[in-house]
């Protein structure tokens, strides 16, 4: 992916990154970035010793990296044991932390069998982080090690998030929030630090798949994982299939759209080798946050969330 060098309204010279990842274009400083991260090395020494959230993905890996830069041993890095991810995240989060060189270990979460998160309401993503943070706080203290963190950045403050309702609760902290990286900043500096995750798609459990109010169930989870497997066997990256029972809704980036209409019947086949019935293309694309979109509404329509990037 290239990099599109700029000229911000200071006169110094940015970058911005091609809008390939359903996210906002968002002009990167160099030295506004490495100042960040300067000060995030900075947080992290203080902190003495973490235990980070790692999921594999672009923030938590970088965050994993600097924590791992500065900290060294006294920072290890803990993936939830689900299956609400795919076993090919669960190997690419192995992956990454041994490039990296930190400890990595696995923690076993039950959140599958907490009827509130199977319920699948707005509120599922506190259910669930409610459940991996307590066990990663739980092993944190086995270990000696002061603080859970996690890779939430500065851009997540603008969408619906419960998730971080509970890391509050929970005690855990945000360095990347507290220091003010964009997702943009995350990407460009995980390039400069020669991270393999710097370009990678936005990720997200399999759980986001359904639609609210859709019971969550190990069979459904299996159905979509098995879908996107076959999916990116052919080629297509940062998409979503969404469950709407026997139809697979196909979110894929538009510059995907061509390939998606010249290998349809292959498509087609795959996704409906996993189970659906009929599989059907979105137009709008896919872009982060689709499921919030009608929440996110209403609640800005109430005052209740800004409708402005911060």
């Amino acid at each position: 992916m290239t990099q599109l060098a700029t000229i911000n309204a200071s006169g110094e010279s940015g970058r911005r990154f091609p809008n390939t990842f359903g996210e906002t274009h968002k002009l990167v400083d160099a030295s506004t970035a490495q100042r960040k991260e300067s000060q995030l090395s900075e947080l992290l020494h203080e902190m003495g010793s973490v235990l980070v959230s790692f999921s594999g993905g672009v923030d938590s890996s970088y965050l994993l990296q600097v924590a791992h830069r500065t900290l060294g041993p006294c920072a290890v890095a803990a993936t939830g044991l689900s299956q609400t991810y795919a076993q090919e995240e669960m190997d690419e989060a192995r992956v990454v932390a041994n490039d990296i060189g930190a400890e990595h270990v696995f923690v076993d979460t039950a959140e599958l069998t907490d009827p509130r998160y199977a319920d699948n309401t707005h509120q599922r993503c506190f259910f669930c982080k409610s459940e991996l943070y307590s066990r990663l706080r739980e092993f944190a203290d086995s270990r000696g090690l002061q603080h859970v963190i996690d890779g939430s950045n500065i851009d997540d403050l603008d969408d619906f998030r419960p998730g971080m309702r509970a890391a509050r609760e929970l005690g855990v902290r945000s360095p990347l929030q507290e220091v003010g990286l964009t997702k943009a900043e995350i990407r460009f500096r995980s390039e400069c630090l020669g991270l393999r995750t710097w370009d990678k798609p936005a990720m997200a459990c399999l759980s986001s798949r359904f639609a609210y109010g859709d019971p969550i169930t190990v069979a459904k989870l299996r159905q979509v994982a098995a879908a996107e497997s076959a999916m990116r066997n052919l080629g297509f990256s940062g998409f979503r299939v969404r469950h709407h029972d026997e139809i697979a809704r196909l979110e894929i980036p538009r510059d995907q759209f061509a390939r998606a209409l010249e290998r349809a019947e292959e498509l087609v086949d795959a996704v409906c080798g996993a189970g659906y019935r009929h599989t059907v293309l979105d137009l709008a694309g896919y872009r982060s946050g689709s499921s919030n979109e009608v929440l996110n509404a209403r609640l800005k329509s109430r005052g209740l969330r800004s409708s402005g990037a911060l």
